[in-house]
């Protein structure tokens, strides 16, 4: 695992020293994260990362998943569809498994932090608990709030607003509340196993492992198998792009626990791909981050077709390593992505065959856009920069303002 003091060859000792100094700030407070999965997704991923750093920092930072079964995980994706504006049918019934497993966990989770940091819907009804305790809590929305169900954030905000302070990932997801909001970026980690240097021997090797061949271009989206990431959209943009070049389309990505839909849309995929050599379908297990940098290294262009979306760390992973990325212009994406200068935005299937079809005839505007983009991503979204985020989170909580924008 990295130390803190290994990113100075990346950001600088000015940066180190600062969140050395912030977090001395805070060596009598503990600080427990509370979300619903430790395997799979951006969240589990972030924190699987940042907590270490924090501790090795001097906070007592410390990490907690709430139990639930399968039914409510399939409620909770309910909501997760829902909050992202997929119309979806939520009865009595899943309000009360929603309900009842949270009275389970509020049972049986210790809450021994100073600071409690609930990320995302799924244990957002643990707050009931703070009527209980002294410490401050904080609710953190990863998610594209950009047009939420209004129904399931009606029942939602009535948690929400039980917190001290909310954080959103972008400007566009805010929402009237009576509580102070945060505006934090997520981040990527350019130093773990997903986003280090590796030699060519080392791509070959897992291309090799994973019978991808090199002989085209290769055209890669690397997501969960989730309706809102677009699989379907992103064969039919390759199909038109095949129409004109020869290429490859690489489809690969894993699940997660709480995301009991996984295995469902992997398997229309496949099906959707109708056999072709062209399309390599991969069900990746967990901890296949070598792999996902192998392949998003081994790319000659790198897919982010979603409909809905957080941030999109795939699109910083990409960005990272210089590659040219065309990306679907919602959610947080646009924070990473400024068109045509690091990256390309695009709106529908023919746009994104469009500009793929551009980065292919046009090899010196690809490796251009990929070292803005690059530029972009270290100069934003790096891990130094979301613990900085997070340090000043902490500490402001004494502060009276209504609103502060980091």
């Amino acid at each position: 695992m990295s130390k803190i003091s290994d990113y100075e060859s990346i950001v600088g000792a000015e940066v180190i020293n600062e969140l050395k100094m912030l977090a001395k700030k805070l060596k009598d407070k503990v600080i427990q994260n509370i979300n619903s999965t430790s395997v799979g997704g951006g969240v589990a991923e972030i924190l699987g990362r940042m907590v270490p750093l924090l501790q090795d920092l001097g906070v007592d930072a410390r990490w907690d998943v709430l139990k639930g079964g399968e039914k409510y995980f399939q409620v909770t994706k309910k909501f997760h569809n829902a909050l992202h504006g997929r119309k979806t049918e939520i009865t009595s019934d899943d309000y009360e498994i929603f309900l009842e497993t949270t009275k389970e966990n509020i049972e049986q989770i210790e809450f021994y932090g100073d600071i409690i940091f609930i990320h995302d819907p799924q244990p957002v009804a643990l707050v009931e608990k703070r009527r209980y305790l002294k410490s401050r809590w904080i609710w953190r929305c990863h998610i594209d709030f950009t047009s939420p169900d209004p129904e399931i954030w009606k029942f939602l905000k009535s948690f929400v607003e039980q917190y001290d302070a909310c954080v959103f990932s972008a400007p566009s997801f805010a929402r009237p509340l009576p509580i102070r909001q945060f505006l934090i970026s997520p981040s990527i980690d350019p130093l773990s196993e997903k986003n280090r240097d590796l030699s060519e021997e080392e791509i070959n090797n897992v291309l090799e492992e994973l019978k991808i061949n090199r002989d085209k271009p290769i055209i890669t989206q690397i997501s969960r198998f989730d309706y809102l990431k677009d699989p379907f959209g992103v064969i039919e943009a390759f199909r038109l792009v095949k129409k004109y070049v020869d290429c490859r389309l690489v489809l690969a990505g894993g699940g997660a626990v709480d995301d009991p839909e996984g295995q469902k849309v992997f398997q229309e995929v496949v099906e959707k791909a109708e056999n072709d050599p062209d399309i390599l379908v991969l069900l990746l297990p967990p901890a296949s981050d070598l792999e996902i940098n192998a392949l998003q290294r081994a790319s000659t262009v790198i897919l982010q077709k979603s409909l809905r979306e957080g941030f999109g760390l795939t699109v910083a992973e990409a960005l990272w390593k210089a590659k040219p990325v065309v990306a679907s212009a919602v959610g947080g994406i646009p924070l990473q992505i400024a068109h045509k200068y690091s990256g390309l935005l695009s709106h529908t299937v023919q746009g994104t065959a469009y500009w793929i079809r551009q980065l292919l005839h046009s090899p010196e505007y690809a490796t251009r856009l990929g070292e803005n983009g690059k530029a972009h991503i270290k100069q934003n979204f790096l891990l130094t920069r979301h613990l900085r985020d997070y340090l000043l989170l902490f500490l402001s909580l004494e502060e009276e303002e209504d609103v502060i924008y980091l």
